[in-house]
């Protein structure tokens, strides 16, 4: 595993690991730092620790996690990215969560240049959702109960 970050963890993986929820995401990304803003200032995700290599954040309670993609250069799943820095990344997987603004995802998504996929609406499953893709083409659904 190649690490960019210089000095120690903000806490040892054992302890983050054993204290994730039984579900949780792990996004691969190709720049950490720069994915940052659509996280923190697009869908309003809460930062508790950010490097050139890992993010740990919560959004609406659900916690979630981005890896720079040089931090699995010796993971098996490093062949399953390799060639697609340019290309969509977990493609027909959406990523939902619930109790979150769509309107104001929507007005800063606009405001930040971001890809939206669909725009805020009443949808028949009982949510008010936006969708929005990161810069990696993730797609996130947030929304709140109709």
């Amino acid at each position: 595993m190649t690490m960019k970050r210089s000095g120690a963890a903000w806490m040892p993986a054992d302890d983050y690991g054993r204290g994730l929820p039984k579900f949780s995401v792990n996004l691969l990304v190709r720049d950490v730092k720069a994915s940052l803003s659509f996280y923190r200032d697009v869908l309003g995700a809460t930062v508790h620790y950010a490097d050139d290599d890992f993010a740990a954040m919560n959004l609406a309670g659900a916690e979630f996690m981005l890896h720079g993609d040089h931090a699995y250069d010796h993971h098996p799943l490093h062949q399953y990215i390799a060639g697609t820095a340019e290309g969509r990344r977990g493609m027909g997987a959406e990523l939902r969560v619930m109790g979150v603004d769509p309107d104001a995802v929507e007005a800063r998504a606009k405001s930040a240049g971001v890809t939206i996929v669909q725009s805020a609406a009443d949808y028949p499953y009982g949510w008010r959702d936006v969708m929005a893709a990161d810069r990696d083409g993730y797609v996130w659904a947030v929304g709140v109960a109709q």
